[in-house]
């Protein structure tokens, strides 16, 4: 006897991207906080032994997130990121082969308010990486100071997460064997207040240090677009050079992290929220740059090679924009 089932409904379907998608931004807007709550106020209970252990674990651990972290591959396969793919949806294209004998350096691009697609396209496997790109083992950077948090750091090494600093990048880029890739998302959170429909600039004018860290590892570069990053929240008016803009940037000295205030639509209603508009994400990762190894290049040298990433960037862009309903007058804009 033969049994079938039957396909889920399409308002179940969409619930559970939404389910998704939320159980997301509150991971990164509210797990920190929570797991932070949890460690401090176990102490005062009769189960603080379980802090008292992780403390212990934690020293012993200290040096694993810029050891290229402990990533959990039933995490990152987990059927969670195929919901909250296909909530916006998300898709990764390849333009060329990357060889699994090699490690690059990825520059992602643009930051957007969140950066879903970083996060979904390299530290999961919803959108097919592994088939993509077989042989090759994806790392994104994130700022160091979430990998202070307890509990919380573990989560973020799970999906192959690595702290933003020197060390964490140049242990990656300088496994032997090859087959590893560190995307970096160049603008950083500074970008992050630029994003909004519509908005093509990037932060990457004076931006050399990852040419440099990949000249010095002997890394090709590879840039990375990801088309309609930008499109997913509303941002409060802030141009450079406004009150806002300058007390954005205040808060960033202060605290590492920007502070954009967005908004788009809500879990129950279309009007006003914080969860992401459904608009399609294309992230395209374009062909690897060649790069000659040298411990200490000159200034003239990380000038040329990043030059020729801009105009690789700029070459990618113009090539899919009308494949991803951008207009033909708007263009790629470096700040």
């Amino acid at each position: 006897m033969k049994i079938e089932f039957a396909p889920r409904s399409v308002p179940l379907q969409r619930r559970l991207q939404t389910a998704s998608v939320a159980q997301w931004i509150f991971s990164f807007l509210g797990l920190a906080q929570c797991c932070t709550a949890a460690f401090i106020g176990l102490l005062f209970t009769r189960f603080w032994l379980v802090s008292a252990l992780y403390a212990a674990w934690w020293l012993l651990d200290r040096e694993t997130p810029s050891k290229g972290g402990r990533r959990v591959q039933a995490l990152r396969s987990c059927v969670v990121w195929r919901y909250m793919r296909d909530y916006f949806p998300i898709t990764l294209v390849k333009t060329a082969e990357l060889d699994p004998r090699q490690n690059y350096l990825v520059g992602f691009h643009p930051h957007g308010v969140l950066a879903a697609g970083a996060f979904l396209n390299f530290c999961t496997e919803a959108s097919g990486f592994s088939e993509l790109f077989p042989g090759i083992t994806p790392h994104l950077m994130m700022l160091s100071l979430w990998f202070r948090i307890p509990f919380f750091r573990d989560y973020l090494m799970s999906g192959g997460l690595i702290p933003s600093d020197k060390e964490s990048a140049s242990y990656v880029l300088q496994r032997p064997g090859g087959g590893n890739l560190l995307a970096i998302i160049v603008g950083g959170a500074q970008e992050a207040l630029d994003a909004r429909p519509g908005s093509f600039t990037l932060l990457l004018k004076n931006r050399k240090g990852f040419v440099r860290l990949a000249i010095q590892n002997g890394t090709p570069l590879v840039p990375a677009f990801s088309f309609g990053e930008n499109d997913l929240f509303d941002q409060v008016w802030n141009p450079r050079g406004s009150c806002l803009r300058r007390i954005q940037h205040f808060l960033q000295q202060i605290m590492g992290i920007s502070l954009p205030l967005f908004h788009a639509r809500g879990i129950f209603q279309y009007s006003f929220g914080l969860m992401p508009y459904r608009r399609p994400i294309c992230t395209v990762v374009g062909k690897p740059i060649p790069v000659q190894k040298k411990y200490k290049p000159s200034d003239e040298e990380v000038n040329k090679i990043h030059q020729k990433y801009l105009d690789e960037l700029y070459e990618l862009f113009e090539k899919h924009k009308a494949e991803y309903n951008v207009p033909e007058y708007c263009h790629l804009e470096f700040v």
